[in-house]
């Protein structure tokens, strides 16, 4: 099977890996997984991120890690749906946050008259103080990437 996720991935954290993994588990040892990582415009409202080859080494480090079977292949996501649209997938992996987005390529692909993706939507992962894990709460410092609560950063 041919399975596509696609996130800013900065910091990798629990969430993103749970992602990750779903995508692999689907995709099984014979499959591909297409990994878009955002770039350009699509960065412009997340804030300050690491490039994209820092992020995708993250990834390709923990992905090693698990051991991960499969071929795996990375892209830079311009826009909000990237290859999904016309490429040559089978499922679309999501979190809540983003189903909306899947079913919005999915009706893309339908007009163009492409089969469309299976859409495999996972749980937020809640952080110890039961809020969904999330890149910005990271950064502001009140979580880290397992979820752990560390308390809020000052201000001024």
């Amino acid at each position: 099977m041919r399975v596509c996720i696609g996130g800013t991935f900065d910091p990798l954290h629990r969430g993103h890996r749970r992602l990750i993994d779903k995508a692999f588990e689907i995709a099984g040892t014979e499959g591909l997984v297409f990994i878009g990582i955002t770039t350009g415009n699509m960065l412009r409202c997340k804030g300050v991120v690491r490039g994209f080859e820092e992020r995708k080494k993250e990834i390709e480090k923990y992905l090693h890690e698990r051991e991960m079977r499969g071929h795996v292949v990375f892209g830079r996501l311009d826009d909000r749906y990237g290859p999904s649209v016309d490429g040559d997938f089978d499922a679309i992996v999501v979190s809540p946050e983003t189903r909306s987005t899947a079913e919005e390529i999915n009706r893309k692909r339908v007009e163009l008259g492409r089969k469309p993706l299976k859409i495999v939507e996972i749980p937020f992962v809640l952080a110890e103080d039961g809020i969904p894990i999330s890149s910005s709460r990271i950064r502001n410092g009140i979580i880290d990437k397992n979820g752990r609560v560390l308390g809020r950063k000052r201000v001024g």
